[in-house]
């Protein structure tokens, strides 16, 4: 059984890197993050300042809403500084030549509204949705693409750098990192309005796409907008559901009396819900795959203490045999 073990798993593993006990620890990162959101909105009044900030109650809540996820990113900082062994993950963050640069970003708004708008450009075009301009204001438009990057990074930092990460240091495969995060990340959208399998499955796509831009870029960067941009898209831009869920506030407004399923759009779900959408994301999955089929990962953050771990076990197995 040891001899096993060994073979798929890394010497620097920590017993917390054990699949379900790494899920559990993103779950716990959501529940801290939120507790810590929570005692700062109630320290500052701030769903109530954004209220009288926008000028409307359910503007203001959204946005707040959306605001509210800041604590996980402190509480994944927190806990990849207090715990010593955590503190590679923090590189994943830093600037590079790959694609942690302004080049990534623009990639990944560029991937973001391009997905969503196909996908809402095929659904208009088949009769399925009816969008109907609204109108715009410029400060609500950035607080709530700075606001909805706030969320969307929030959840890539739990899946695709503090889970994914964790997955990577355990296991001698990417392809238990690139599979199980994303599946749990499916699994925290479960509980969403209107959520369906056809959603799941798509959910479950974007996580692997997301997974494939950190090992094949070292760009979590590119991830993090493009979940942003797809968000922003549909929700500000369209006025469709984000996860089942409609924001008051957009450019376009779906006349939803007409609104009905389609290939590219479910009612409930909105975009995400339909099985188009999870044809767009499993053509670029593919494209990824093809265009980085004879590269290897791009960064392996773990060689080091996975060698220097192998090393001390080593020394201690000969030290044991001497003994």
């Amino acid at each position: 059984m040891g001899g096993f073990i060994d073979k798929v798993t890394r010497p620097c593993r920590r017993f917390t890197d054990f699949f379900p006990l790494a899920a559990l620890c993103s779950v716990l990162l959501v529940i801290v993050g939120g507790i810590l959101s929570m005692t700062v909105y109630e320290l500052l009044d701030v769903q109530d300042k954004l209220i009288a900030w926008s000028g409307s109650d359910s503007i203001g809540i959204f946005l707040s809403d959306y605001l509210a996820t800041f604590g996980v990113w402190v509480a994944f900082l927190f806990f990849a500084v207090i715990f010593k062994k955590n503190r590679p993950m923090l590189k994943t963050l830093a600037p590079n030549k790959s694609l942690n640069n302004i080049k990534g970003i623009l990639l990944g708004l560029l991937l973001g509204s391009g997905t969503n708008g196909l996908c809402v450009l095929i659904s208009v075009l088949m009769g399925d949705i009816k969008l109907s301009y609204s109108g715009f204001d410029w400060k609500l438009l950035i607080a709530f693409l700075v606001f909805i990057f706030i969320q969307s990074s929030s959840e890539e930092v739990t899946d695709r750098v503090y889970l994914y990460q964790k997955l990577r240091r355990r296991y001698r495969s990417p392809l238990a990192a690139i599979l199980i995060n994303s599946i749990v990340f499916m699994a925290m959208h479960m509980g969403n309005p209107g959520f369906t399998w056809v959603a799941g499955s798509q959910i479950f796509l974007a996580g692997l796409i997301w997974s494939l831009l950190v090992y094949y870029y070292d760009s979590v960067w590119v991830a993090f907008w493009f979940h942003a941009a797809w968000n922003y898209t549909q929700n500000i831009i369209f006025g469709l559901p984000n996860s089942g869920i409609i924001s008051e506030y957009s450019i376009f407004k779906l006349e939803a009396a007409s609104a009905r399923n389609g290939l590219f759009y479910n009612v409930d779900f909105g975009v995400e819900g339909s099985i188009g959408s999870s044809l767009v994301l499993l053509v670029v999955i593919i494209v990824l795959v093809i265009i980085n089929r004879k590269k290897p990962e791009k960064r392996d953050y773990w060689a080091e203490a996975e060698k220097a771990a192998a090393e001390d076990r080593e020394m201690m197995a000969s030290a044991k045999h001497a003994t």
